[in-house]
């Protein structure tokens, strides 16, 4: 019997008869495979604040999930009661993360659909919440496969190509971002040959793209962070493929700390930069990269995990964004489900969420 490999598994998956949502803990790999049971809003939060689950696309289908369990919680039969209890969850939820903007987007659908159905019985109402926060999950899938197949459109069979932290089917419920050219060009036997960053200091490029690529019999690489400037100069990468946490109106994006460095490099040996980004992702009401806030993360994540010994002196002081946000000329196109953007990403993201 061949045992079964992290692509056999749903990152994120509702089990509405025990009222859970089951995810594969991201903090225990590539060493273990273990799923969470999340019940309570309290596991639900500490998940997607601790990175058990992590990848805006994926923390997004989480809060939908999130909501709609919070929703079977109320007890009460008047609506606007059950809306005032409801909102208090959402907002609850929406402190996990600060960055990622699916998970507002999320949220704020979920309760849309409780909102709209407001002159109804409750029942109806976490009827109505279900159905939404299911379609969040499928249109993921769908989503996914779309940008893979616009991304694919960029490269050609043998390429070379570079990714940064974890955009995968970790990150979201099946193909990634990123990664959906990879995995779309393995099934239609491309043959690519993949290097990932090792992406500091979370370590997510190591501990789940090279995971999640290699369980896949893809070729892939693993190299330092700062080794990326290495592998292009000598021309081996065709192209880089990134995910996204957030994009603003003018084209600049958020993803995970060291993207940009990335991007610099890609500019510098002329290697096309794609971002991956849903157009969940696409926030037109921010209007630059530096109207993004940035998260920073506990110093300890620096200088003691992934260690047996603290490897920083005590005491010393210690930067921990979790985030960087890549400035838009540095972007060859922007990729989504509905197209390709380019620049000018002013014009091209308008064009794009008017298709939506």
């Amino acid at each position: 019997m061949e045992s079964k490999t992290i692509l056999d598994y749903e990152t994120v998956a509702l089990n509405d008869e025990k009222d859970a949502i089951i995810i594969i803990d991201q903090t225990k790999l590539p060493y273990d495979l273990e799923m969470l049971t999340l019940k309570r809003q309290k596991e639900i939060w500490t998940a997607i604040y601790l990175l058990q689950v992590r990848g805006a696309p994926a923390i997004g289908v989480t809060a939908g999930f999130g909501l709609y369990l919070a929703a079977k919680e109320i007890e009460t039969e008047d609506s606007e009661e059950f809306l005032k209890q409801l909102l208090k969850a959402k907002e609850y939820l929406a402190t996990a993360r600060p960055t990622a903007v699916n998970l507002f987007w999320a949220l704020d659908r979920v309760f849309k659909a409780a909102n709209d159905n407001k002159d109804k019985k409750t029942k109806e109402i976490v009827e109505a919440i279900y159905k939404e926060a299911v379609k969040i999950r499928d249109e993921d899938i769908w989503v996914c496969k779309q940008i893979g197949e616009f991304g694919l459109s960029l490269v050609k069979p043998g390429d070379g190509l570079l990714t940064h932290c974890n955009a995968g089917q970790l990150a979201t419920v099946k193909y990634g971002t990123a990664t959906a050219p990879m995995y779309l060009g393995h099934e239609r036997g491309y043959n690519f040959h993949i290097f990932a960053d090792e992406t500091r200091p979370l370590l997510q490029g190591a501990r789940l793209t090279a995971y999640e690529l290699q369980e896949a019999g893809m070729d892939v690489t693993l190299i330092c962070d700062n080794m990326s400037g290495m592998v292009m100069k000598n021309g081996w990468v065709n192209a880089v493929f990134v995910g996204c946490d957030r994009v603003a109106a003018n084209g600049d994006t958020a993803n995970k700390i060291g993207t940009s460095v990335v991007a610099t490099i890609a500019k510098r040996y002329n290697v096309p930069f794609y971002v991956c980004a849903p157009t969940s992702t696409i926030d037109l009401a921010t209007k630059s990269g530096s109207d993004i806030e940035i998260e920073e993360r506990p110093s300890e994540e620096v200088t003691e995990m992934w260690y047996k010994e603290r490897m920083a002196p005590s005491g010393v002081k210690v930067f921990n964004p979790a985030f960087d946000v890549t400035d838009n000329d540095l972007i060859t196109g922007i990729i989504t489900e509905y197209g390709i953007a380019r620049a000018p990403y002013t014009e091209s993201l308008k064009e794009i969420m008017e298709k939506k």
